[in-house]
């Protein structure tokens, strides 16, 4: 957990390496400890707070729009031209001492919802991922047994917004 600690805050701040654009920002937000320790969040437009034991800080950044290649989960990235619209970290402890961790990322994809759903399963299925479709969504567990779950809707114009939640 320490290491989380230590990690959160760089893993933001690096994500400032992908500049600004004239769209909105990706919002980001970390929590780690056991309860409430930690928690660090970037909104979309580079405003980063970081409330630690200790620490409070408040600090304006240029705006960061994460896209596919961003991002990738046991190597398999998004499919290309997606954006992340959000990406929520928590590495906070259940209060029975067990871990809670989970990531939750909402991304936009020029792709419709099938086409997400069945690039999601080909390729995470070949990592190890036991999934189900339901419609186009999938839903099953990692190749460590944690929860996953797909969730697709169209946005219209052939393009779709989904969330992938790993863990919990």
């Amino acid at each position: 957990m320490r290491a989380f600690l230590i990690l959160a805050p760089a893993a933001l701040l690096a994500a400032c390496n992908g500049g600004g654009s004239a769209d909105d920002g990706t919002e980001i937000s970390i929590k780690g400890g056991t309860g409430s320790e930690f928690s660090a969040g970037m909104g979309k437009d580079g405003r980063v707070s970081i409330d630690a034991p200790g620490f409070k800080a408040a600090i304006n950044l240029p705006k960061v729009k994460l896209d596919a290649g961003d991002f990738d989960i046991n190597g398999v990235g998004l499919p290309a031209g997606s954006t992340i619209e959000s990406m929520n970290i928590d590495g906070n402890e259940k209060g029975n001492g067990a871990a809670g961790e989970s990531v939750n990322v909402r991304f936009t994809s020029p792709t419709g919802t099938a086409g997400v759903r069945e690039w999601f399963q080909g390729k995470l299925a070949a990592e190890g991922f036991k999934l189900t479709a339901e419609g186009d969504n999938l839903s099953g567990t990692t190749d460590e047994g944690k929860p996953f779950r797909l969730t697709t809707r169209s946005v219209g114009n052939g393009r779709s917004e989904s969330t992938l939640a790993i863990g919990g």
